[in-house]
Order: structure tokens, then C-alpha cells, then sequence
């Protein structure tokens, strides 16, 4: 399986009210759950190859336990002393035996790995077949692989056993590919899904003597097979021709056919752009709010209950689906390469955003992109694999700032030759995992261009440039009209890269491409109209620092901070931004509710003022602030001021994740602070 990664999937979003909790702290990716070893295990003594796995496994959701024999099929190099799998911490292995049956010695560390000493030498690239049997109990309040990561769950309705759970013996955590073969014993009237189209479930006794039913599963290609979601589902719900096929909870049964529809239309959308999955066939389940936001398998797509109902729902879907092609159908050779993964999911879901609403929906997205994608630049992303691949810096870098390479990949190239690109990429590395440098070489042997410069800036550098321009306009002779000669200049003296410039005139507006060759640029434009501006990237094809984006990436942080339970750091970043814009409604915003959350309900209140008092961006600002100026009212006895701000926000007409249905419903009741915050 993989995260589905994302700030805007992980996190709160600039362009969201709701904050997320501390549960998401340090997560990433979303996929995607997107490659090198997870945070707490250290690297291999030794590099070994895990090639397939066989996987016979129970689940007892009233004891919470999961007991499983796996056979790890694996190479090594020659006489390797010892050999380590990553491991949850919450299950004890009863028995090691290798080929030969005989009992092998195993050792845990206390990063959580599981050390074993082989007794016959290792040969290299002779398969070794070693028998793991193990069991525990895990109900995901046990300490697990990722500190704060709830990525295992054996419970009612929905149990989870997530691939960066390592609920099974591994390594090369999404880099080394693997095949599997999973039988799972649940209890009757569970649904289960994983990989490769099971076939029917057939009645077994459980070990507790309780009826249950058994799935079998097969994945035969190199991938990453490691997802299992159990659970109490109702459906399938589906759209078209039924390959794609929604599973929900009685809860958010309302939304099925809805949800069906929109899982379909993705999947065909990204079918048509990156050309046929490897398998026709998707299953799209609801997992609990308590995990990770959306995960993804072949053949298989989850995302929290809560967003299956919800607008932001829909791009945490697409992000996910297109994580069937973008880390699944290829994958990243190292961690350094995952901008290729993860940046396209990401950027896959723009482009599926654009496809629904437009342009300007595009170019209001990628204002948050962007914040991300400069947030934390201070290494390459060919430098990436240094990074804890749950930190919101390897995130921000391998999904933002890849997204953001996509998209300038696209603007330089045109859409015909970029969709080449992706489709050329897809198919020559299928079921294989794929550089930066391979990436490279794909993209100039489509388009026939040297994109050296292009991705060495991007790629293998830092930073993003700030835009002048200075100019003077001359009237031609003859009624001939004018000629504008001007200089481009910015801050980063390698970069190279067409760069759009727009004159608007006092007729026709004119458009040209302008090499931009280190710091300072000459262009020379002629236009029939007199020049009364000109603007640099006007439609925002190139990643570029400017003061609204330093605010925005302020914020951005704060918002991070606060998903990690520092608010005195996120204050100060909120403040940050305050300095470089003191208008800034977003920012007195975030500064209200981390002081809500601190019960200093004045200075909140002070704070919610300032944001109805500033710059109205983003327009839901002025609704959530009245709700939530109207719930600090509530929570000390002022119900009439508390009535009013309710009666504000309803008639701001704006029901910006669902602010209008919140502002009704206080009206009828005081709001109440809950007993856990």
C-alpha cells in the first residue's frame, strides 16, 4: 500500500478552515504513502532483496490479535552475517526456520528491527525462503513503526493491517518491489480487501471456534501488495462498467452511488491521460478517521470516512487513484527519486481539478502548491533521500515541489508532447522503479529537447526566482506602433527557462515566450497598441518566490506546527506572516484558533475581529470567524452576542465546508465545548 501524500491531504489547507489533529503529526503520502527505510529503522547492515512473500494470517477482532505465518522470499549478498526486517513492535515472532527447516536465532533492536543470524551461508542471488511465525495484539494504541502513526487496527467494524505498518517482515520500504500471496481468516461477515482479484470467500472455523470466512489473495507483478482492510461494508456501489467498485460503512451509506460515480470518472480521466491501468479492476474502501488520510494498494484505494462525504474529498480520491499508475504501475528507484511519484499523484490531482472546473480552479490550487513547494527548499530534491519520509519536509519537497516540476514540465512542452512524457515513462518502466535521470531521459526523447537546465534547476538545485522587470516604450515611425525593450532580472544566475511575458495594450493584448538566461534577460516586444502593463508568468507556469507566497508559506508551517502540537511555534510562524502582510485575514485566522484551542478566548476573539478587519482572502474568513467569535460567546454565557454572530455568518452565504449548516445548528443549540478538547 501507499500513503497517499499531500500537505493539502495531511494537513490543513491555506485554502481549508478545519484544522487537522495531532493524529497526523509527522505524516506525509497519501500517498503517497509515497521510499527508503521508514523513520525508525536504520539502515541494512546488509542489502537484500525481498522478491515475493506467502502470507497465511487470522484476525480475531474481539481479542484484537492477528496470528500469521509468512514465507519471505529474498536474495543477499554472499555470506551476509546477518539479516534485518523491519517489524511492528507490537508482535512477538514464535518461530524463524529457513530452507531447510532448521530453527534460525532472532534478535530485537531497539529501533524495533528484527535481526536474524542465518546458519548456512548465505549465497548470493540463490533465493532464500525463511518461515516467520508470529503473533500479537495490536489496537493501534500500541507503539508502532512511525511515532504518532496509528497504521494498524485490529477491530470492529473496520480492521486495517497498512504496508508501512510492517505487519509482516520487510525492507526497502517502497522501493523494493514484491509479489504476494495472502490468505486471511476474518470473522463472518467481514469483507476483506487487498491485491489481486480474490476469488469467492469460503467458510472456515476460526482458531477461537467461531464461524469466520477466508480471502485469498494473489498480486503475481513486482509491487507493493501489502494492504489488507477488513471491515462491516455495504456495496458495492458502482458506476459505468463496474470495474471500479465502492465499499462503505452503514454511516456514510448515503453517499455510495454518489462516491461511485466520482471514483469511476477519475479513473477513466487518468486512464485516458496516462494510458490503461495494469489491471482494470479498483476497489475504493472507507477506512476510520484514526489513520491516515488515504492509502492505496494495486487495485485498491481508501481514504477516511469523514472526506467521502466532503468537497476535499473528491482531490483526495483522484490523488490516491492516481497513485495506481504513480507508484504502483513505477516506482521510485530511492528516496530521492519519489518527486516522480508522489509529485505526479499530486499533480494528477490538479490536472483532474482543471478538468472539472476550469483554469482558474487550477491556478487557485496551485497557489498552495507552491507555499509548499518553497516551504522547506533548502536541499534538492536529488538530495531527498536524507529525509524521514513522514516529515513535512520530505513531503512539502517530493509532493509539492515535484507537482510544481510537472506542471512547468507541461507549460515549457505544451499539453500533447507532456502527456507523451508521462505515457513513455509509464510504459517503458512498468513494474520497475525509475530515476530522476531516467525521468530525464524520457522527457527529451519525447519532446527532442535538451532539458538539461530545466531539471538541474529544479531537480538538483534550490530556490525559486524573484521577478523585475524594468522597461521603456518607444513609438515607432509610420504609424507602426510600439516597441518595448526591457530587462528581466532575477536572483538565481543558472537558471534557464522560457518564461511567458503579457502586454496588455490599449488594444490587442500580446503574448511571448522570453529565454530567461541567468540574472538579467533582455526583451524586445512590438506591440500596434500603446503598452499600459506588462506582467511576467502571468498565468503562473514557473515557481517563482513573491511577497504573497512568503505569507503563504508562513502560514503553511503554522498549520504544520499546530498538526504537531507546538503552538508556540505556530503563533510565531502566524505572526511571521502577520509582519510581512498585517491585513492578512488567513493569518489573524489560524492566530484565533490556536488560541481557542488554548482557551485564551479574548485575545481569540481580538484575533477573529482582525480577520473580518483584513484582506477577506480566502472569502471563508469572514463566515468562520463569526462562528467561531459566536462560539466563544456560547462557551461564557453570552448566548444573545452568540445568536447574532450566527445570524452574521448565515447571511455571508457562504457554506464553505459546511459553515452554513454549523451556523443553523448553534442557533437552535449553544455550542459546547467537547469533553476532549
Amino acid at each position: 500500500m501507499m500513503i497517499a501524500f499531500g500537505f493539502r491531504n495531511l494537513f490543513p489547507s491555506l485554502a481549508s478552515p478545519s484544522l487537522r489533529t495531532r493524529a497526523l503529526a509527522g505524516i506525509v503520502a497519501l500517498a503517497v504513502l509515497s521510499v527508503a527505510p521508514l523513520p525508525a529503522q536504520r539502515p541494512e547492515r546488509a542489502r537484500l532483496n525481498i522478491t515475493a512473500y506467502n502470507i497465511d494470517a487470522e484476525i480475531d477482532t474481539t481479542a484484537h490479535t492477528l496470528t500469521a505465518t509468512t514465507v519471505v522470499t529474498f536474495t543477499a549478498p554472499d555470506n551476509t552475517p546477518d539479516i534485518s526486517f523491519g517489524f511492528h513492535p507490537a508482535l512477538k515472532i514464535t518461530q524463524i526456520t529457513d530452507d531447510a527447516g532448521k530453527l534460525l536465532t532472532g534478535e530485537r533492536l531497539a529501533d524495533g528491527t528484527i535481526r536474524v543470524t542465518p546458519i548456512t551461508p548465505i549465497v548470493q542471488a540463490q533465493p532464500q525462503h525463511w518461515t516467520f511465525k508470529y503473533n500479537g495484539v495490536i489496537t493501534g494504541k500500541e507503539d508502532g513503526p512511525v511515532e504518532g502513526l496509528k497504521l494498524a487496527a485490529i477491530e470492529e467494524p473496520i480492521t486495517y493491517l497498512l504496508y508501512p505498518a510492517r505487519w509482516f517482515p520487510m525492507t526497502g520500504y517502497l522501493t523494493d518491489r514484491f509479489t504476494a500471496e495472502i490468505h486471511i481468516r476474518v470473522p463472518q461477515g467481514m469483507k476483506v480487501f487487498a491485491s489481486g482479484q480474490q476469488g469467492a470467500s469460503h467458510s472456515v472455523s476460526l482458531a477461537s471456534g467461531k464461524p469466520g470466512d477466508q480471502f485469498d489473495f494473489k498480486w503475481d507483478k513486482p509491487g507493493f501488495p501489502g494492504t489488507v482492510i477488513a471491515g462491516r461494508y455495504l456495496g458495492p456501489y458502482t458506476a459505468g462498467p463496474g470495474n471500479v467498485k465502492v465499499y462503505l460503512t452503514v454511516a456514510h451509506q448515503s453517499f455510495g452511488n454518489q462516491f461511485a460515480q466520482t471514483a469511476a470518472k477519475e479513473f477513466d480521466f487518468f486512464s485516458e491521460d496516462f494510458g490503461e491501468a495494469e489491471t482494470p479492476h479498483l476497489n475504493v474502501v472507507e477506512v476510520p478517521d484514526d489513520t491516515l488520510p488515504a492509502v492505496w494498494a494495486p487495485e485498491l484505494a481508501a481514504i477516511l470516512g469523514s472526506r467521502v462525504g466532503d468537497k476535499s474529498g473528491i482531490r483526495l480520491l483522484a490523488n490516491t487513484i492516481a497513485h495506481q499508475w504513480w507508484g504502483s504501475e513505477i516506482s521510485p528507484q530511492t528516496l530521492s527519486d519519489a518527486w516522480i511519484t508522489n509529485g505526479m499523484s499530486r499533480y494528477g490531482e490538479l490536472m483532474y481539478l482543471e478538468n472539472e472546473s476550469g483554469k482558474n480552479a487550477l491556478r487557485a490550487a496551485l497557489d498552495d502548491v507552491a507555499a509548499g513547494a518553497l516551504a522547506y527548499d533548502t536541499i534538492p530534491l536529488s538530495s531527498a533521500g536524507r529525509l524521514d519520509p513522514f516529515t513535512p519536509q520530505f513531503q512539502s519537497m517530493t509532493l509539492e515541489k515535484g507537482a510544481m516540476i510537472f506542471h512547468m514540465l507541461r507549460g515549457e512542452l505544451g499539453d500533447t508532447v507532456f502527456l507523451n512524457i508521462l505515457k513513455g515513462a509509464l510504459s517503458q518502466y512498468t513494474d520497475k522503479p525509475i530515476t530522476s535521470d531516467d525521468f530525464e531521459k524520457v522527457a527529451e526523447a519525447q519532446s527532442q529537447k535538451n532539458l538539461t537546465p530545466f531539471f538541474a534547476q529544479w531537480v538538483d538545485g534550490t530556490g525559486a526566482p524573484t521577478f523585475k522587470n524594468k522597461y521603456s516604450v518607444y513609438r515607432l515611425g509610420n504609424n507602426k506602433g510600439f516597441r518595448t525593450i526591457g530587462d528581466i532580472t532575477q536572483d538565481l544566475d543558472l537558471f534557464n527557462m522560457p518564461v511567458d511575458i503579457r502586454v496588455d495594450t490599449e488594444g490587442k493584448t500580446v503574448n511571448q515566450k522570453v529565454d530567461v538566461v541567468g540574472t538579467d534577460s533582455q526583451f524586445v516586444i512590438d506591440t500596434f497598441g500603446r503598452p499600459r502593463s506588462i506582467s511576467i508568468d502571468p498565468d503562473g507556469w514557473v515557481l517563482k518566490s513573491t511577497p504573497d507566497l512568503q505569507v503563504r508559506i508562513a502560514i503553511l508551517k503554522g498549520q504544520q506546527l499546530v498538526a504537531q502540537g507546538d503552538l508556540v511555534g505556530a503563533l510565531a510562524q502566524y505572526q511571521k506572516a502577520l509582519q510581512a502582510n498585517p491585513q492578512s485575514s488567513l493569518a489573524d485566522y489560524r492566530i484565533g484558533e490556536v488560541l481557542f484551542t488554548q482557551r485564551n478566548y479574548q485575545a481569540s476573539v481580538n484575533a477573529y475581529r482582525d480577520a473580518l478587519r483584513g484582506d477577506d482572502e480566502p472569502p471563508w474568513t469572514e463566515v468562520w470567524s463569526h462562528i467561531q467569535i459566536g462560539k466563544i460567546f456560547d462557551l461564557t454565557g453570552q448566548r444573545d452576542r452568540a445568536v447574532n454572530e450566527y445570524r452574521l455568518a448565515i447571511q455571508t452565504n457562504d457554506n464553505t465546508q459546511g459553515a452554513l449548516n454549523e451556523a443553523r445548528l448553534y442557533l437552535t443549540k449553544p455550542y459546547k465545548r467537547p469533553e476532549n478538547q
